[in-house]
């Protein structure tokens, strides 16, 4: 099969593998399987093999997007290789952000921290006492946001955005980048009203939202207006069960089997218990944090762990929103070609609109 009707094959395997059971019968191809199949060991491990076809409930370009062939082969890569990768990729996303969304970009420092001063070709009086401050994503360890998440914002929004380019793990773990979008919030504190200040961020940079919000309210500080969680989550103690189904592009592409121990992160973690309420804020007092806009997908990876962490925010009675977008993948709004990704970056600007200044 090819092109929309290609279909695609998810082992949700919630253990180790045992060779030789759970496989679904295959074509004469060796690559189609044929049938659902599943198996629910005794301890309610799941050994599952679907038939996806590409969905008709989104646009032709997700659909094109969604049907690209990618190898699950692992691809061995350093870090210094990711990083110069994300930075080429990001240069050319901003590029193609700046023509659909066009602002001006520029670099400087606040409180030390270097930063992406992202404006908007032209400002409303009204809009000028208010700023968003973008926290990238890109695994806390690359820059894979800085410009994606900050152009959209501020064209649709017409405000400032400050992107962060808080220190990067593994030479800078938890909380040196915490530490930085704090400095950054509380010296924009001395020229706007918290209430007129966004947070938001993609993926880390969702994750970071959190906990920035986390720690300004164990500070005893002024929270801001509004935040945003797109793609996060807020516990590093365990994994959620999207992570086990779900690799960065979807069903596409590598995807190890899960781990419990949850020593990967340790990169980023560093020596903070898991259980931190501000390392994972699922475990704080959220009481009083301010408006949230949660958005996710429904192949994301951190489906999971954005669900938990909104319905955490709804049970501490925050004003808390949650989108979820048919069948895209992990943070699929940083591709500015698909209409699904300006509809979520309406969606964002909106609300932040709606909340800031109130």
């Amino acid at each position: 099969m090819s092109g929309f009707r290609r279909r695609f094959v998810v082992a949700a395997v919630l253990g180790l593998v045992i060779a030789g059971r759970g496989v679904a019968q295959t074509g004469s191809g060796g690559d189609a399987p044929v049938a659902d199949t599943s198996r629910i060991a005794a301890d309610g491990t799941a050994y599952v093999t679907r038939v996806v076809p590409v969905p008709t409930t989104v646009s032709p370009e997700a659909q094109k997007m969604l049907a690209r062939v990618v190898s699950d082969a692992a691809v061995a890569q350093t870090l210094e290789q990711r990083r110069v990768g994300t930075d080429k990729w990001q240069a050319g996303a901003g590029e193609a952000s700046k023509k659909i969304y066009p602002a001006n970009v520029a670099a400087d420092t606040i409180a030390g921290v270097p930063v992406r001063v992202v404006t908007p070709t032209s400002m409303a009086p009204e809009k000028r006492d208010r700023v968003l401050i973008n926290l990238h994503g890109g695994g806390f360890n690359s820059d894979s946001g800085s410009l994606t998440e900050s152009i959209p914002m501020a064209n649709l929004t017409g405000t400032k955005v400050i992107a962060v380019l808080y220190r990067l793990a593994p030479e800078h773990p938890y909380p040196a980048g915490l530490d930085d979008a704090v400095a950054v919030y509380k010296e924009l504190m001395k020229t706007y009203k918290p209430g007129n200040i966004g947070v938001y961020g993609t993926s880390a940079g969702a994750i970071l939202t959190a906990e920035v919000t986390a720690k300004l309210q164990q500070l005893k500080l002024p929270l801001p207006g509004a935040t945003g969680v797109f793609s996060g989550m807020g516990d590093f103690s365990q994994n959620g069960d999207s992570i086990a189904l779900f690799a960065l592009d979807g069903f596409a592409g590598h995807l190890d089997p899960p781990k419990t121990d949850m020593r990967e992160l340790a990169y980023y973690t560093g020596t903070t218990g898991l259980k931190d309420p501000v390392l994972s804020p699922l475990y704080a007092d959220l009481t009083g944090f301010p408006p949230t806009l949660f958005i996710t997908s429904g192949r994301d990876l951190l489906l999971s762990g954005t669900t938990i962490l909104h319905r955490a925010y709804l049970r501490a009675g925050v004003d808390a929103q949650l989108v979820v977008f048919e069948a895209l993948p992990h943070a699929f709004w940083n591709n500015p070609g698909l209409p699904e990704s300006q509809e979520a970056d309406r969606l964002m600007a909106g609300f932040f609109d709606r909340h800031l200044g109130k």
